[in-house]
């Protein structure tokens, strides 16, 4: 089946990591086999097994920060670095689109142009595979200077902004910060919603997150989100901010890092529970119970964003396994309309309502 795949670091993999994403994950995993730190030598993704796992699109990422904080290859001293990083993070998906391996989606025409070619190889898979599809996202919005900047990310490909990411953003207040948006982060929602930019909720604190919603009133997305219920951590969405997406017709994509999957997981500790893709499913299935339908949930795996396998499920050794979900989410009793909704169908239909 057809996956779209709305969080993946490509870029960052790419320039910030070194990685040759054309090559397959097991030659990336030989290359970096002698490299220290999470991660290295455990990828997960890369264009070749995006292409067994029948990723038509994925929401790829701009990652840069410049928030004051030290973690390498993501922060940087300051806006104009950000900006400068996040440029060519830019310009490495033209030059894959330019080489033939990707398509930048862009509007409509080009999202059902797109997925038409891809469901008719569908029907005749000993044909050539389309290129992948990429529709180009900003995971925090520290690389755009100031909010005036942002027609001019949207004229080269920008699509979908999440303000914040981990800790206080230049925009709004992310992962574990109880601050809010900020003077500047108002002027951005008010300029993403004159351009019709997609607002990605994820990583916004919980007083950002609601004052996102109250003054923004364009479309909605949580692009890598799990359920606070089933773990309880600041990252993940309660249920009162689960079912306001819902009201406002979003969507809502399962994340796979184990330690927001499962309650208790810790990142680099021998004798974690052990984590697999059907723990995933307990949170798209939360999704579906608490909306009464299958409309909300999707897939936003955010594999490889900083980790490798010793951080996904242990059932998932590469992006090409996302495939095994369609059996699992059949063994829930889900008919074949609900999980194609929840492999592409419900993202397709939202970037449609957006662009439509």
């Amino acid at each position: 089946m057809i996956i779209i795949d709305a969080h993946l670091d490509l870029a960052w993999n790419a320039l910030q990591w070194n990685r040759d994403l054309k090559l397959s994950v097991y030659t990336l995993r030989t290359q970096e086999s002698n490299l220290l730190g999470a991660g290295r030598g455990q990828g997960t993704v890369a264009l070749p097994e995006m292409r067994k796992a029948r990723v038509a699109l994925c929401f790829a990422t701009l990652l840069a920060r410049s928030t004051g904080h030290v973690e390498p290859n993501i922060d940087y001293s300051s806006k104009e670095q950000a900006y400068g990083v996040a440029q060519g993070q830019l310009a490495y998906y033209h030059a894959l689109a330019e080489t033939g391996e990707v398509n930048i989606i862009k509007e409509l025409k080009d999202l059902d142009a797109h997925m038409d070619v891809w469901e008719k190889w569908e029907s005749n898979p000993q044909s050539t595979q389309p290129p992948l599809g990429l529709i180009i996202s900003m995971e925090s919005a520290d690389p755009i200077r100031k909010p005036e900047q942002l027609s001019a990310w949207k004229e080269a490909g920008v699509r979908i902004i999440g303000p914040a990411h981990y800790g206080p953003g230049r925009y709004a207040g992310g992962t574990s910060t109880e601050l809010g948006l900020t003077s500047e982060g108002f002027k951005l929602l008010k300029e993403m919603d004159k351009l019709n930019v997609i607002l990605d909720l994820t990583h916004l604190s919980d007083q950002a997150f609601w004052e996102a919603l109250e003054h923004f009133n364009g479309n909605i997305i949580a692009s890598h989100n799990n359920c606070r219920v089933l773990v309880p951590h600041q990252r993940q969405f309660d249920d009162m901010q689960i079912r306001a997406i819902i009201e406002r017709k979003g969507v809502i994509g399962a994340a796979f890092d184990n330690w927001m999957i499962r309650p208790g997981w810790v990142r680099g500790r021998k004798n974690n529970t052990r984590v697999i893709l059907n723990d995933v499913i307990d949170h798209v299935d939360h999704i579906c119970q608490l909306s009464g339908n299958s409309n909300h949930a999707a897939i936003g795996s955010d594999l490889d964003g900083g980790f490798g396998r010793e951080q996904s499920p242990s059932d998932l050794d590469t992006i090409a396994h996302l495939q095994n979900i369609v059996e699992i989410l059949e063994k829930r009793g889900y008919i074949e309309n609900d999980i194609a909704l929840i492999m592409h169908g419900n993202w397709l239909q939202l970037l449609r309502c957006a662009w439509g």
